[in-house]
């Protein structure tokens, strides 16, 4: 398990009983070792789910350059990056699983989101090109698009943070089920994705978003 935050990844690691490897996957050498790191270990790898991802809430004369490049690297690169250093040992072993984090966002626009929402978009298309790339070597490349979840970024990047009130008014007024998801009801998914039960998908992108874009 990869993350920025030390403190916050051991703990989640030695809850489930995993490893934590403390890096920045927006650099390259980092991804290369890491994944090289896995192969060391344990021979193979044969899913990486890429969930990392910053949110700036601001439109385009409010994002400053520095902060573009530092959203895209987060949501962009450390998707590429990541998945590219593991298809180099997935495609010798003849098989691989990568399952990627999309967005609502990434297929529609919204106000105010400027960076995020390009930034999800790239990942859809990543997604699909790698899926494309890498079918004949056995690996199955697909994305969730989760809608609004409970977590801390929904409430990050506000100039006043929403109050619990604020978010149930949010569920209600633009979300079907009107309800915000749980993180459990998108890792349910990933896992379906990631096992042998999606064996015939590839390329997808899998909305999870409580009806938000059937609409």
């Amino acid at each position: 398990m990869v993350d920025l935050d030390e403190e916050g990844a051991i703990c989640v690691a030695g809850e489930i009983g995993a490893t934590a490897v403390i890096g920045d996957v927006s650099d390259s050498g980092f991804c290369n070792r890491t994944i090289d790191d896995v192969v060391t270990a344990f021979g193979r790898v044969d899913i990486l789910v890429n969930c990392a991802g910053i949110i700036l809430r601001a439109n385009a004369n409010g994002t400053a350059d520095e902060d573009w490049r530092r959203l895209l690297a987060v949501n962009i690169d450390s998707v590429f990056y990541m998945s590219r250093a593991a298809v180099r040992h997935m495609a010798p072993q003849g098989s691989g699983v990568i399952v990627n984090f999309g967005s609502i966002w990434g297929n529609v626009g919204a106000t105010g989101v400027v960076a995020y929402c390009a930034s999800k978009g790239a990942v859809h298309q990543i997604t699909r090109a790698m899926a494309l790339d890498h079918v004949e070597d056995g690996i199955r490349i697909n994305a969730v698009a989760p809608g609004e979840v409970n977590t801390p970024m929904l409430s990050s990047g506000h100039l006043t943070a929403p109050t619990a009130k604020d978010l149930d008014h949010l569920a209600h007024s633009t979300i079907p089920m009107r309800r915000l998801a749980e993180p459990e009801e998108i890792a349910e998914v990933v896992v379906f994705l990631a096992s042998d039960a999606a064996s015939y998908m590839t390329g997808a992108i899998i909305p999870v978003d409580a009806g938000y874009s059937a609409r």
